[in-house]
């Protein structure tokens, strides 16, 4: 995420493959939700792009906490690799080490489910961690990384976002965008003073609003999604979607490929728009 600026911050709280199928024991505990456990065939792809020397972008997973991230690194020297790799680790660290059950006061939501608090409250010490280095390596000051984490438990998907990576879930046929991305563009299409269409188009696409790991807290965008049968949920940076539009996207895993074969689809359409970006994605197929 090289040249990218940070306009303001709301603060409450090469080349990598990796394929598998998991099978996460999560919990039947809303109506309508998959009966346990749940089949998820999963695969992830990280490349430089054709531009970009490093990659800046994180992923990984944990199969069996049935936990998925993608973070986009940003900042000077290695700051941008550093902040992504190391707020993926220590999320994916502090999550296996906190209880199954937090009061509510620890992730500082009272609303949220039990599940949902406990990602909140390993993403809030993830940002701790990447902002702490920051105060200790001059080369490494004004690092951070946006997060995207699907934590699939419960018949349900909980999904946590801070900057503009996103989540997209493919059902049915049809692709939707469930994260809102943190941007200047994003507010200028809330004020309605653009329209995303002419956001595509538009300079200044990499200027978010909100990142992890500048800042001792962190606002974090949290939402919970019933899971069914076939769904695919896809993370991914903005090296992706600003190379692809929804219906590309969509017309990729329209064609119900098995997930690797779809991921690097994606990775070499991205690429052949001109990668100008590091494109980063896993993808989750239910069922």
């Amino acid at each position: 995420m090289n040249g990218r600026a940070l306009k303001r911050f709301h603060y409450y709280l090469g080349f990598i493959h990796k394929s598998m199928h998991i099978q996460s024991a999560i919990e039947h505990s809303y109506p309508g939700a998959l009966p346990r456990p749940v089949q998820l065939e999963c695969a992830s792809l990280s490349d430089a792009g054709r531009v970009r020397a490093n990659n800046e972008d994180s992923l990984d997973w944990d199969g069996d906490a049935g936990l998925f991230v993608v973070a986009d690194g940003m900042g000077g020297c290695n700051g941008g690799e550093v902040a992504s790799s190391l707020a993926v680790r220590a999320l994916l660290a502090e999550f296996r080490q906190l209880p199954l059950t937090l009061p509510a006061k620890d992730a500082g939501v009272a609303a949220l489910s039990p599940s949902a608090m406990r990602l909140c409250t390993a993403i809030l010490k993830a940002n701790r961690a990447v902002y702490e280095a920051s105060l200790q390596d001059a080369n490494l000051a004004g690092m951070g990384t946006t997060l995207v984490a699907t934590l699939f438990h419960g018949g349900r998907v909980i999904i946590a976002s801070i900057g503009d990576s996103r989540v997209y879930r493919f059902r049915d046929g049809q692709l939707e965008q469930l994260t809102v991305d943190h941007t200047v563009l994003q507010e200028q299409i809330e004020y309605g003073l653009i329209t995303p269409e002419q956001a595509r188009f538009m300079e200044g696409r990499g200027l978010i609003t909100r990142a992890l790991g500048v800042e001792p807290g962190i606002e974090v965008d949290v939402q919970e999604q019933v899971l069914q049968n076939g769904d695919i949920y896809l993370l991914c940076s903005d090296g992706l979607f600003d190379m692809l539009d929804d219906a590309e996207i969509a017309a990729i895993l329209r064609d119900g490929e098995d997930m690797q074969t779809i991921a690097r689809r994606l990775v070499d359409a991205a690429n052949n728009r001109g990668g100008y970006d590091n494109i980063s994605l896993i993808l989750a197929r239910a069922g």
